[in-house]
């Protein structure tokens, strides 16, 4: 097999059943505490730590695993990111499927709770990722659109993440594109 059938088989298997669930207050003050768990573990090569995703935009259905992104100084940090992850409890899955990401996840009782998307500042997924976010967070008309596009990916694929992520993709690559034509207007 090739590294990119490799990879995505990796992936495939950690695919996980899709449920959504009503937006969660609490998923905020959540995401608070493992950011600065995460921050306080990984040390002063952490610039920030973004809460990103579903669970950042208020209001709407979302899986109830919350994604954060920590930002470190340099490429050269990222490698080092892994044992303080895994002292968390973080399962460690590198690059997974992303270029220049480190990816982690953490499980309790079956449950995923947390994806870990770790960038070096100045990776653009970062500013993809937090313009979206905040387009989202922006135009309500927008986030419900989401909503309706992970309703339906869930509904045709409740037993694989990936098929579900797949699903949501094109929009999602549209809804970015708006979200940087706004985010060039502020």
């Amino acid at each position: 097999m090739t590294g990119v059938a490799n990879d995505r088989e990796a992936r495939r298997a950690d695919a996980t059943q899709v449920t959504l669930a009503s937006h969660d207050p609490q998923w905020a003050e959540m995401a608070a505490r493992e950011c600065a768990r995460i921050a306080a573990a990984v040390g002063a090569s952490v610039l920030r730590v973004e809460h990103i995703g579903s669970t950042a935009i208020p209001g709407i259905e979302a899986k109830p695993t919350i994604d954060l992104m920590p930002v470190v100084r340099s490429e050269a940090d990222l490698d080092g990111c892994r044992a303080p992850m895994e002292m968390l409890g973080y399962l460690w899955r590198g690059e997974f499927g992303i270029a220049g990401r480190r990816y982690s996840v953490l499980e309790k009782d079956g449950k995923r709770l947390f994806h870990v998307h770790i960038f070096a500042e100045g990776h653009p997924n970062i500013a993809t990722q937090v313009l979206f976010r905040d387009y989202l967070r922006a135009h309500r008309d927008e986030a419900l659109a989401y909503e309706a596009i992970k309703r339906e990916a869930a509904v045709a694929n409740p037993w694989d993440s990936l098929a579900y992520n797949d699903h949501k993709s094109a929009w999602i690559l549209a809804c970015q594109q708006r979200a940087r034509v706004w985010g060039g207007s502020r």
